[in-house]
């Protein structure tokens, strides 16, 4: 019988998500000194990456792996905050725009430092060149694969949304 508490698989994932408990609640302290959940940093970097810093809201639940209904409760709340506003389509009432005001602009810029800081102390600083770029390649290759709509909107609006 094969001992599979000792698979080297489990050990990879196990790694991988200790990795990202860390990395999480050291972001998670940082977002908080500025009134911003993860959720909503997320959302704003999603957004503020974006063309015309914009996302149809379906593009953004896509991104974000939130339900629409979680999408649309996290945007409610930002928009209400000043972070953010909603832009209707013109050629299709069905679909809307969420987009980053110049509140929402200035609040993220003003939590980006820090949060550089903490990638460059407990992620990219701990790796040489080399082995960061191999961790990227694999990353995005293992993004790519469980989570193929990551990226979705992210090219030029089109004029019928």
């Amino acid at each position: 019988m094969t001992d599979n508490l000792h698979d080297p698989r489990l050990t990879a994932i196990g790694l991988f998500m200790e990795a990202h408990a860390g990395l999480a609640a050291k972001f998670a302290a940082q977002f908080d000194e500025h009134g911003l959940s993860t959720v909503e940093f997320e959302v704003l970097m999603r957004l503020s990456r974006s063309p015309e810093h914009q996302l149809r809201m379906t593009d953004l639940s896509t991104q974000t792996s939130l339900s629409t209904s979680g999408v649309t409760r996290v945007v409610d709340r930002m928009e209400r905050d000043g972070l953010l506003a909603r832009r209707a389509c013109p050629s299709d009432r069905r679909s809307a725009y969420a987009v980053v005001t110049e509140a929402g602009l200035a609040r993220l810029r003003e939590t980006l430092p820090g949060h550089i800081q903490l990638i460059q102390d407990w992620l990219v600083g701990q790796l040489d060149p080399t082995a960061l770029r191999y961790l990227l390649d694999g990353l995005r290759t293992v993004r790519d694969a469980v989570h193929p709509g990551a990226t979705a909107g992210s090219t030029r609006p089109s004029a019928d949304c």
